[in-house]
Parts: structure tokens; C-alpha cells; sequence
């Protein structure tokens, strides 16, 4: 037996002792009692009446009355439990018990509601989401303070989270220990993709209007690999106009194209070239890699089929077909707006994709289904094409991160810059979400604005313009009375009057703004009030700017008293396998009551 294997065997382990484990169970402990008391799955009881602003001890008991929680916390603006985590403890007829993570799934199994057939997978998940958390505090990783000075893609490796509300977050299933070291981003490995030729019979090609296939390939591959790739088909007696270079994930390409398209690589439909020579990194997508040899390449999103965050990552041929029409579409909307020009405010085109299709899963099941999306591939501009000298890249995420001392990046980012708190925060909101109103307001356009899906460009450790990417399966126009050419037409979305504006809501507010309001009151002493204070400004600052829109900000009314309760966790615990149809996706929301607006009274 060679060493390597042993050796890899051991690594797969090394981070598992018990001191790291109980830190990596207390952490996912501390949040799913926090975000579970957030969507109302499960209602902890203080001990004593708390006070506004004030922090109160609260109990939690189990369905199994022997098994209590206690810890102290302050509940926020839209009711963000903020838990002190060394005030946490558990008991089991009133000894002290360790913290476990999947010991709290099965002890609040009633309350959640997770049904029989979802739950074992739901503690995979948990578990896995466990063996990540417990390697990045193993690893250490960076400072808040080093996140600021270092690059685009070290930063990118660099966070812990994953997404801020959900608790299964890093589940991967189909990874092994292997998978984890080779392909998460956490672990920043070089990735080198296996290309294949895909016969024009069963695959389509298709670019933005400002390329073609050899042009395309031209900027994407080394001459050096597309004369070998042409030669091996050659050697074949294969004629490479018959073929469209596509590229693999390296995962996908072991664990499913091998056996699933064996009659199609058999006869030399699916031919196999071998691997390109640029190294790539795995972005927090998990399917998405950037090109670190080549920074100005594209990256590559590829199918995944793994299980991750309530959805296994295929691709769809079918959607990969209309995405660069989608994508330039867009970019003409964008570039076409003085408001959107003057703020700054782009997308990273999907400029290509191609999409295999096989017939015998086709005939078998519809497009939807995840064996229709075994093999496809898109390729998205690189925002190092759109940055000056003078300006950097963040991942928007980093707003969120915290090192393993809980120093923030957002406040190492604003004692690096020349600005306080309060300008630093206007400075970001005008970047970030002026764009989004107007994008809504003007052009009823949403975007799924997360974290990961926005760039920040940053002069002097300020935002100056954000870029928005991950546009065709993640983007919508709410007006389906608006006539939109060939492709671009699948956007227009039907959605109840009454729940456009939450896209608003949830996605910024709820899901981003609510975090970063929490960091900076904690580590900073920064007043939530002065946060949503500025929140409230940016938003008057808009509605003064464009009195056009003035019915437009009657009938979806961001200075509402309250808007309903989006909850992302009650939408994977219901269905951990596909939670939203992305052709309806606000008909597979879950909601819990309403939440009071922070705004509404400033």
C-alpha cells in the first residue's frame, strides 16, 4: 500500500480531538438556538421581564422536560437573538451536558417539525457542517485585521459562515474526506478542470453576442491545450468541428459522468482530453472556481451533484442555453441607466454555456430532475476586468465574518479607513443598496443580493460600488405585463402584490443588514438605532432623488410597520433535497408571522 493513502487517511481525522469538536458544537449550538428562536420554531422563556435594549437570561425546555437550555442574550431589531455564548449551558435533570449540535435536532425534532424521511440527511448535513467548522478552527485562519490587507481569493478562503441564516450550511454531501481537502474553499486547493468534447448532436454552445466559440475558447484555454485537446480527437479520427470543448468538474467527472454517460464516452459522443493547465480555486459556491493562474479569465461554474443547502448542485442545459442572452440583456438595462451608471453599479455577464443533453435521461425524467443536470458548464466574467489600480475586491460575506477571537472585518475595515462608523455605513449603503431600490423601483428588477453574490470594490478600505453576480438562475422581474425578447422572457415571475417588496425585506434586511447591525453593537458599542438610522436615510435619499417613483414607494412601502417573516431553516427542514422550485419560487416560501420594520418610525 503506497504512503498516500495512509497519509491522507490520517489528515482526515487530524482536526477531530475532543477540545475542537465541543468548540465547533458550542458555536452551532449558539446559532441554531439563535436563528430557530428567530423563524418561531422554537420560543425560549426569560427568567426574568427584559427591558428593551437589555439582555435577560432565558430558558429553553426541550420536548424531553429533563433537557433544559439557559443562556443570556439580547433580542434586537427584527427580533435577532443575539446569545452570549459563554453564558450557554445545558442540563439533563439538572446536571451540566455537553453542548451537541445533533442532539439538539433530535431533543427540538417535534418542534421543528423535520419529517421522517428528511431527518437522517438533515443530521448528515449538521454533522458535516460540524467536521468544516471543526477543521477552520483547527487551521486558525486569518485575523480580522490581516482579512483587510489581504487579496480577493484569499479572503474568499478565508470565510467560516457559510450563509448566515441557515444552520445545515456546509453539508456536501458526496464529498469524502478527500473531496474536502481537494475541492471546498475552505480549503483553497489548486483545481485543475478535465475537459471533454461533446458531440454538436447532443450539446449546445451558446455566448454573449460580443464572442464566438472560437473566440471564446480562444480567451479561455492555452494554445498550448487547445492544440493537444484537437490532437487527441485527431488521433481518434475524430473531426473537432463535430465537438464543443467543455469543461468538468473533477468531482463530477469520477463520481457521475463516468458511469452515468459510459455508453456516451463509449461511443466517442463524450470524449475525454485531459486536464487544462490553469489552477483554479473553489469560491463559497462550492461549484463556482476562479482562476488563480490567470485572474482575468473567467470563472467556472460546472455541475456539482452534490447535496448542499437544500438543493443538489447540478446545472440545467436547458437554463444554460438562454444565460448569456439573460446576461447581456441585463447588462444593457444597467449600462442603460444614468442612475445605475453614475452609482457604479454591475454584473460579472455569464458570457457562455454550454449543456449536454442525454437522451436516455431525458426520456426517463423531466428537465427538472437532477439527472438532467449531471453536465453543463458556464463561464463568468472576472471582476478583475472592471477594477483600478487604486481599488480591491471583497467578497461582500466578509461584512458578516468574525475570526476565531470574534473580531469583526467590518470594524477592522472601518478603523482602516480615513472615515467613522457613520460615513463608513452611508458610503456602503449608497454602494450596495441604492442600486438595489432602484433596480426594483425603476426597473422591477430583484437580484438575490447575499454575501457571496456581491463584490465590493474598495478605495481606502471604503465601498465605493458594489457588482452583483450569479444572474441567471438568481434574478427576476416582477411584471409579467412587460414584453422581454427569446430568453430573457423566463424572467418575468408572477408574485403576489404583497410580497414584492419583501424580496427588499428579507434579503437585506433580514438577512444582511440585521447581522451587520448586531456585529457592530456588539464589538463596537455602535447603537442598532444609528444603524437603521442610516438604513432609513439611504432609503429617504433615494425616494427624494426620484419623486417619480412616488407611487411606486406608496403601494411597496419600505417604512411599513412590519412585513411578513421569510424563514429559510423551516424551508430546508420541509425539504432538504429542493427547497424552492425555481420556476415558482415565491410559491414555496415559509412564513411565521411578521416582523416589526426598524425603519418605519425613523
Amino acid at each position: 500500500m503506497s504512503r498516500m493513502p495512509i497519509v491522507a487517511t490520517e489528515q482526515a481525522i487530524a482536526h477531530l480531538d475532543a477540545g475542537t469538536w465541543a468548540r465547533a458544537n458550542a458555536r452551532l449550538v449558539v446559532k441554531m438556538l439563535a436563528e430557530f428562536s428567530h423563524e418561531l420554531l422554537i420560543a425560549p422563556v426569560p427568567e426574568t421581564e427584559p427591558h428593551a435594549a437589555d439582555s435577560a437570561v432565558y430558558t429553553l425546555t426541550t420536548h424531553d422536560a429533563r433537557v433544559r437550555y439557559r443562556f443570556r442574550a439580547t433580542v434586537r431589531a427584527l427580533e435577532h437573538w443575539h446569545i452570549e455564548p459563554a453564558t450557554l449551558e445545558k442540563t439533563v435533570d439538572g446536571a451540566p451536558a455537553p453542548l451537541d449540535a445533533v442532539e439538539l435536532v433530535l431533543e427540538l425534532r417535534a418542534q421543528l417539525g423535520i419529517g421522517d424521511a428528511a431527518l437522517p440527511t438533515y443530521l448528515e448535513e449538521i454533522t458535516a457542517t460540524l467536521y468544516s467548522l471543526a477543521w477552520k478552527l483547527a487551521a486558525g485562519g486569518l485575523r480580522a485585521r490581516d482579512v483587510v490587507d489581504a487579496d480577493f481569493q484569499q479572503i474568499e478562503a478565508a470565510m467560516t459562515e457559510g450563509h448566515p441564516a441557515f444552520i445545515a450550511n456546509s453539508g456536501r454531501v458526496g464529498f469524502d474526506s478527500i473531496d474536502y481537502r481537494a475541492y471546498t474553499p475552505e480549503a483553497a486547493a489548486p483545481i485543475r478542470l478535465v475537459w471533454v468534447a461533446a458531440h454538436v448532436s447532443r450539446a449546445q454552445f451558446t455566448c454573449s453576442a460580443d464572442r464566438s466559440y472560437a473566440e471564446h475558447l480562444a480567451g479561455e484555454l492555452d494554445a498550448a491545450d487547445r492544440t493537444a485537446f484537437a490532437e487527441r480527437l485527431e488521433a481518434r479520427g475524430l473531426d473537432a468541428d463535430d465537438y464543443r470543448f467543455m469543461p468538468v468538474h473533477p468531482w463530477q467527472w469520477h463520481n457521475r459522468i463516468v458511469y452515468a454517460f459510459a455508453g456516451e464516452i463509449a461511443a466517442e459522443r463524450l470524449v475525454y482530453l485531459g486536464f487544462s493547465q490553469n489552477a483554479y480555486q473553489a469560491q463559497q459556491s462550492i461549484r463556482t472556481l476562479f482562476n488563480r493562474d490567470a485572474p482575468t479569465r473567467c470563472y467556472v461554474k460546472m455541475a456539482l451533484s452534490i447535496l448542499n443547502m437544500g438543493f443538489t448542485r447540478g446545472l440545467s442545459p436547458y437554463y444554460m442555453r438562454g444565460t448569456p442572452e439573460i446576461n447581456d440583456w441585463i447588462d444593457r438595462l444597467l449600462r442603460g441607466d444614468a442612475y445605475l451608471c453614475d452609482k457604479g453599479f454591475t454584473i460579472l455577464r455569464e458570457v457562455a454555456a454550454i449543456g449536454y443533453r442525454h437522451p436516455h435521461f431525458e426520456a426517463a425524467a423531466p428537465s427538472t430532475d437532477g439527472a438532467n443536470k449531471m453536465l453543463a458548464a458556464l463561464w463568468r466574467e472576472s471582476p478583475y476586468n472592471q477594477v483600478e489600480a487604486s481599488q480591491r475586491l471583497m467578497t461582500m460575506a466578509a461584512l458578516l465574518h468574525r475570526d476565531a477571537e470574534s473580531a469583526s472585518v467590518i470594524g477592522e475595515l472601518v478603523d482602516a479607513s480615513p472615515l467613522d462608523i457613520d460615513a463608513w455605513l452611508a458610503r456602503y449603503l449608497d454602494a450596495y443598496m441604492s442600486p438595489l431600490l432602484h433596480c426594483f423601483y425603476a426597473h422591477d428588477l430583484v437580484f438575490m443580493p447575499h454575501g457571496e453574490n456581491i463584490i465590493l470594490v474598495l478605495e481606502d478600505n471604503v465601498p465605493v460600488r458594489a457588482i452583483m453576480k450569479d444572474i441567471a438562475e438568481e434574478v427576476g422581474i416582477m411584471n409579467t405585463d412587460v414584453e422581454l425578447p427569446g430568453e430573457v422572457a423566463r424572467l418575468a415571475v408572477e408574485v403576489p402584490e404583497e410580497l414584492k417588496v419583501l424580496s427588499l425585506f428579507t434579503d437585506l434586511f433580514d438577512l444582511i443588514f440585521r447581522y451587520i447591525a448586531d456585529i457592530l453593537a456588539d464589538e463596537r458599542g455602535y447603537p442598532p438605532q444609528a444603524f437603521w438610522q442610516r438604513v432609513a436615510d439611504c432609503v429617504r435619499a433615494y425616494q427624494a432623488a426620484h419623486p417619480e417613483f412616488a407611487d411606486k414607494f406608496a403601494r411597496y412601502d419600505l417604512f411599513a410597520p412590519a412585513f411578513k417573516r421569510s424563514c429559510l431553516n423551516r424551508l430546508q427542514l420541509r425539504n432538504n433535497a429542493q427547497m424552492i422550485d425555481l420556476d415558482d419560487p415565491a410559491g414555496h416560501l415559509q412564513f411565521a408571522g411578521t416582523l416589526a420594520n426598524p425603519i418605519a418610525d425613523l
